[in-house]
């Protein structure tokens, strides 16, 4: 069926946050009975089941699948800890024990250890009812909450004094020129396409296909007569000390969804939606408040600029999950199961959203669009540096004295980034770095001058991935750093094939047995990890498993050859 045949049935409550959404995905109105209610109550269960003619065991198989749906009523107040990498690097270990103990007696605060909130660069990271706070801030944030304030602040990142270079637009100048003038005809579809495949921009959420030539597939699928083609952008970066994406969002919300309508346009999309997860709850109204400036404008409707185009644009929040940044298991979701990964092919591009084609890029990718059609192909690579063209965003977090987020020339050399950082914090030396977030390989201080690029990377056994660049000090246990990393792949497993939800965890186990008896893996240890990595990277359905076991493998490799790319 199409997805006009799909019309999603109303339901109070859902409007505001399903919006203009197509079909009939539970996923929205779970998430306005919870924004109700506060968790999930059985009743409400029972009456969307009748409303909606599902069977009660369909919607208790997607609230049971993902971990942001209550089926209890909270405590009162619930503070996370994070427990991943950036935050493990800086004691939340300590912290996370000194909060159990705070809170121990309260009846009305419940302390939990979660995954990576992606505020890496306030390590060790702490929420309170999923707003980020500081660790210092946690009990005047609890005490707010205990007074009903539900506004507990905004937490900000580094900034640069003289603004992101990737934006095209003065202070004051009027956005939206690269759309505007592709509406107007001032520049063609096809002209937007050689841009891109020129400058060789690739996605910038991890896989790194090239830009251009996705917009050239989604554009010549075909429809059906009466059918859409759908775009969407990926802002559900979970992966731990990956946060450059947020920091886009809440600066930068106009080169993201003017990349995003660009794409639309020259896709021949009707409806985009940002797939944004739940943590990012202050950025998700800069979003709002810039897709209701695009409406007011005219730049968002059903006759855009009197153009008789029509560009539909939404949010969608996610229900939590880190399989959820893999594509197809994201489209899963937003159809209404559960984001288990898709087999492949066929891929989004020609069979997506509701079967239809389907655009899907990341937050920066969308970003980098306006700033390359307004001033050029030419302009864009000689950005670069080191044999590299255009700029990239990293996320810097772990051992360095400046967290935060910076745009550098791509090319960079991880030495030049750590030094804007900072450098090693307490002028330590550096043990290792994670140079593409928690699925990369470990890299030795023998690679400071590496180039940060894609192919450099692969060469040297790691990836760009998704830019999250984690610095750790020498004397740091690596096999302890390596193991919470694993540690998350493995709670984070979808379940849905054997090699990743098996293997994982046995490897986990061998690795926590290995560290509590002394850190020594024996020949026979090392032997079976090694197999279980090898058996994980060609057997699993998706990206999580075929990288899980690489930080690992990276770890027991150092000072010898390094083990190969995932």
């Amino acid at each position: 069926m199409t997805a006009t045949d799909h019309r999603r049935t109303a339901v109070p409550g859902v409007e505001a946050r399903a919006g203009r959404f197509r079909g009939p995905s539970l996923i929205p109105m779970l998430m306005a009975i919870q924004e109700r209610h506060g968790w999930l109550p059985r009743e409400e269960l029972e009456a969307l089941a009748r409303d909606q003619k599902r069977p009660l065991y369909e919607i208790e198989g997607l609230v049971s699948f993902y971990p942001h749906f209550l089926t209890e009523p909270p405590a009162g107040v619930t503070v996370g800890a994070c427990r991943d990498l950036s935050c493990w690097l800086k004691g939340s270990e300590e912290s996370i024990r000194r909060l159990q103990q705070r809170y121990d007696a309260s009846d009305d605060v419940d302390v939990v250890q979660i995954s990576c909130p992606g505020r890496c660069d306030i390590a060790p990271a702490a929420t309170v009812d999923d707003r980020p706070v500081r660790v210092e801030d946690v009990d005047a944030a609890v005490d707010g909450r205990r007074r009903g304030d539900s506004d507990l602040g905004a937490v900000v990142a580094y900034r640069p004094p003289d603004g992101w270079p990737n934006d095209p637009y003065a202070p004051g100048e009027q956005r939206y020129q690269a759309l505007r003038a592709l509406l107007s005809g001032e520049f063609t579809p096809e002209q937007v396409l050689d841009n891109l495949q020129r400058s060789g921009l690739r996605g910038m959420g991890g896989a790194g296909f090239p830009t251009g030539k996705k917009w050239e597939l989604v554009r010549a699928a075909e429809v059906d007569g009466d059918g859409v083609k759908y775009a969407i952008c990926n802002a559900d970066e979970s992966e731990p000390g990956t946060f450059k994406d947020r920091q886009l969002l809440a600066e930068q919300p106009h080169l993201v969804l003017e990349g995003m309508l660009m794409g639309m346009v020259v896709t021949g999309a009707e409806e985009g939606w940002v797939f944004i997860r739940h943590e990012y709850g202050p950025e998700e109204a800069v979003l709002r408040a810039e897709i209701e400036a695009l409406r007011a404008e005219g730049l968002v409707g059903d006759d855009v600029l009197g153009t008789g185009r029509r560009l539909s644009l939404d949010i969608f929040t996610s229900p939590g999950g880190y399989i959820l940044g893999e594509e197809t298991a994201l489209i899963e979701c937003m159809e209404g199961h559960r984001g288990e990964p898709r087999n492949k092919p066929p891929f989004p591009g020609t069979y997506g959203l509701w079967g239809r084609p389907t655009l899907m890029n990341s937050v920066e990718t969308f970003a980098d669009v306006p700033i390359i059609v307004s001033r050029g192909v030419e302009w864009w690579q000689e950005q670069g540096v080191n044999g590299s063209h255009g700029l990239k965003f990293f996320a810097v977090s772990g051992h360095v004295e400046k967290p935060g987020v910076y745009c550098v020339p791509m090319g960079t050399t991880i030495r030049d980034l750590l030094d804007l950082a900072g450098g090693v914090a307490g002028g330590a030396a550096l043990d290792s770095v994670q140079p593409g977030g928690a699925s990369s390989n470990f890299l030795g201080p023998e690679h400071l001058d590496l180039p940060l690029d894609f192919g450099t990377l692969a060469d040297a056994g790691s990836m760009l991935g998704s830019g999250a660049v984690v610095a750790i000090a020498e004397g740091t246990d690596a096999l302890a750093a390596a193991t919470n990393v694993l540690r998350f792949f493995r709670n984070e497993s979808c379940g849905k094939c054997v090699p990743c939800r098996v293997g994982s965890a046995k490897a986990h186990d061998l690795l926590t047995d290995t560290l509590r008896s002394g850190g020594a893996l024996d020949d026979e240890r090392r032997s079976r990890l090694l197999e279980l990595e090898a058996v994980m990277r060609k057997t699993s359905i998706c990206g999580l498993g075929q990288v899980a076991m690489g930080p690992v493998v990276s770890v027991l490799g150092r000072g010898s050859e390094p083990p190969s790319a995932p």
